[in-house]
């Protein structure tokens, strides 16, 4: 009788432990993937690199950072993408015991495009500049990015203009002389007759290395569910190794998620992506620093209690992936 109840028994445990084991939700604040790096969390779930690790992973989908901050809190994710300024509020204010354990898209792919006959950043002053509006983080980012190039932004014409396909269509029109926008607002121009890339997205994130969105956990899912959350990088640094390898294998898994980039376009995107993937978890320390002191030079953080690394930043889960995948040398330096 003993024997024939342990299959039983067995089974019942087996499907017990099933019934309670529960999903790794990541939080992230877009509705579909997008065409930036910041793809290889949905992707990883569609191809299947989550699985693979172990971990069994839910996207809980909200539309911006403080929806994510307020998911975690609930209670209803184990970890989100967020923005660094965010994260330094909450860390600064004690809102919320959060780190940052990865960022699989650091930088925000802008290039500064200009009409074709501005062929060198030294000819801006006295030439109109679109931005988002003043002070918005397109306009503080194109400033030190000028600033590097010899241009004091104040010499030229400021124009508050919107959100980034509004300034593309305003530099297309002639209405702008130039503007920053994503390369992804680039290739989709119909028409770039008389543009040009003045500043490329690689010298762009050279001259600003400020990490926009990290990705967080509360301190105690850290404790509670690290083998997890370590199977989380993992799954998104091997995905982001296998898209920088082979750039048309990313091309391919968003064709369903271009809107108007045909498949060349998405392939040329793909491209320009080289250097860019967080093949090694996107934690530099050098540039979350200098992250961190650009934010906190913002009007935005004047009265801003001060924060040190070491309080929002936890380097100990890339570390663990580094130690077991190695470290890929053709970008995203892992500095500590």
């Amino acid at each position: 009788m003993k024997h024939a109840l342990a299959p039983a028994l067995l089974a019942l445990g087996l499907l017990g432990t099933a019934a309670t084991a529960e999903p790794f939700r990541l939080v992230v604040t877009h509705l579909e993937p997008p065409v930036v790096p910041n793809s290889v969390m949905d992707l990883a779930v569609e191809l299947g690199y989550f699985a693979r690790e172990g971990v069994d992973v839910e996207l809980v989908r909200v539309q911006q950072t403080p929806s994510a901050v307020a998911a975690l809190q609930a209670g209803e994710g184990d970890m989100a993408n967020i923005g660094v300024d965010a994260l330094l509020q909450l860390t600064a204010t004690d809102s919320a015991d959060l780190v940052a354990v990865t960022s699989p898209n650091k930088s925000l792919p802008f290039l500064i495009a200009a009409k074709s006959d501005i062929t060198d950043p030294a000819q801006l002053p006295g030439h109109s500049f679109g931005v988002g509006r003043l002070g918005s983080l397109d306009h503080s980012l194109s400033t030190k990015v000028l600033a590097a190039a010899g241009v004091d932004m104040e010499t030229l014409d400021i124009l508050a203009l919107g959100q980034p396909p509004v300034r593309a269509q305003a530099l297309a029109a002639g209405h702008v002389d130039a503007t920053t926008m994503s390369i992804g607002v680039w290739l989709s121009l119909p028409d770039k007759t008389g543009l040009s890339v003045l500043v490329g997205q690689d010298a762009y994130y050279a001259a600003a290395p400020v990490v926009n969105k990290v990705n967080v956990v509360p301190r105690q899912v850290l404790d509670t569910r690290r083998a997890d959350v370590e199977a989380v990088v993992r799954a998104l640094v091997t995905l982001s190794r296998d898209f920088s390898n082979d750039p048309a294998a990313w091309a391919a898994a968003m064709a369903p998620y271009g809107g108007d980039l045909s498949p060349e376009q998405l392939q040329e995107l793909a491209t320009s992506f080289a250097g860019t993937w967080s093949v090694n978890g996107g934690m530099n320390a050098d540039e979350l620093r200098y992250t961190q002191d650009w934010i906190y030079a913002t009007a935005d953080f004047a009265t801003t209690p001060k924060v040190t690394l070491d309080q929002w930043a936890d380097f100990s889960i890339v570390d663990a992936v580094l130690a077991q995948l190695g470290v890929d040398e053709t970008g995203d330096r892992p500095a500590r």
